[in-house]
């Protein structure tokens, strides 16, 4: 059976990408916070409650979201051209 060998693809995202992917996140769900700030003032009625609702609520999400880390360890992975253990190797 042939035994997989890595490549690129296989990587993992690296840690400053990683770290730059949630802060975005994090950053739009700010905006998104700030903008239903905005909307309650322009919202007559009880319909104040939607975005009040979502401003108080975001804040939650967006720190959970952001302090999920995709980064993900990985097995080893064998070079393509890796020789196999010869007798007197230790494994």
């Amino acid at each position: 059976m042939r035994e997989r060998s890595g490549s690129i693809t296989d990587l993992p995202m690296s840690p400053d990408e990683d770290r730059q992917r949630r802060f975005r996140m994090y950053f739009y769900l700010m905006l998104v916070r700030v903008a239903c700030f905005g909307i309650f003032f322009v919202v007559p009625g009880w319909w104040k409650l939607v975005p009040a609702f979502f401003a108080v609520f975001i804040p939650y999400f967006a720190v959970v979201i952001a302090n999920v880390s995709t980064r993900h360890v990985t097995q080893g992975l064998t070079p393509p051209n890796a020789l196999p253990p010869g007798k007197g190797d230790a494994e």
